[in-house]
């Protein structure tokens, strides 16, 4: 009799063990910090017959910076699947050492061509969010009411908002719950008028990014054409050119090991 209570009571310790064990490994797994990646489903420059999409350093190197720092990356875009990628972008002297890798891993390369459908997903989930650049997003993102809440939301609740090159376009109409334009008194930064010019791809723009956000009443701050440039005010975190992605991305890990 004492022999089986003795193997009941051990038995007991060990499920217990197991249990509490089961429960510390769940809370790691689920403290792992997410971010949403949101690309453009569009590949089109309107009558210009240009392909566009994400430019892909863009894309590439926050994958990497934020994955290799151990926070979980989901690729999203408003259609879903295949997300396309700005073929400019991929020539050189565009393409990065995070181009090269990015196109030599088929994860990433799977991730990129099964995008998740951005309403689909709960963007309550994450951490933060980060937003490449590219044309084509001055047509989808700009106007899409679920990235336009998702930026509302997170920038009330003080989570990260990174968004490089073109990709501020898309604050030019998100509106905080009282009324006022977000960028309103904001400090930020993005593509400049000069460097669209400088590629003569401004004739072919929807709108004009540095001059809307300003109109709202952003504080636009730009350095020389194409140079690494990031600002940051409170949990808006903007990137100018597509130097700039990567320090944006690296600020956007830092902050989130906070």
């Amino acid at each position: 009799m004492k022999n089986l209570l003795k193997t009941v009571a051990l038995a007991l310790l060990v499920t217990i063990g197991f249990l509490a064990n089961a429960q510390n490994t769940s809370y790691k797994i689920n403290k792992q910090k997410r971010v949403l990646l949101v690309m453009t489903s569009y590949d089109d420059m309107g009558i210009s017959g240009k392909q566009t999409g994400t430019w892909f350093t863009e894309l590439a190197a926050p994958y990497y910076i934020l994955t290799e720092a151990g926070y979980e990356v989901v690729l999203a875009s408003p259609n879903g699947g295949d997300a396309p990628v700005d073929l400019f972008s991929m020539k050189i002297p565009f393409t990065t050492q995070y181009t090269d890798k990015f196109l030599k891993d088929p994860v990433a390369l799977f991730a990129a061509k099964h995008t998740r459908k951005l309403r689909n997903v709960d963007y309550n989930s994450f951490d933060a969010v980060f937003i490449p650049g590219g044309y084509g997003l001055l047509t989808d993102l700009a106007s899409d009411q679920y990235l336009i809440k998702l930026i509302r939301d997170y920038f009330e609740s003080s989570r990260p908002i990174a968004m490089v090159c073109h990709a501020p376009a898309i604050l030019r109409d998100v509106k905080l719950t009282n009324g006022k334009y977000l960028v309103e008194g904001l400090n930020l930064t993005g593509f400049k008028d000069s460097e669209d010019a400088e590629i003569e791809l401004d004739r072919h723009l929807l709108f004009s990014l540095e001059q809307e956000l300003k109109r709202r009443g952003a504080n636009y701050k730009s350095v020389t054409n194409w140079a690494p440039n990031v600002v940051v005010d409170g949990a808006l975190m903007t990137g100018q050119s597509p130097a700039s992605a990567a320090p944006l991305a690296e600020a956007l890990r830092d902050r989130l090991k906070k």
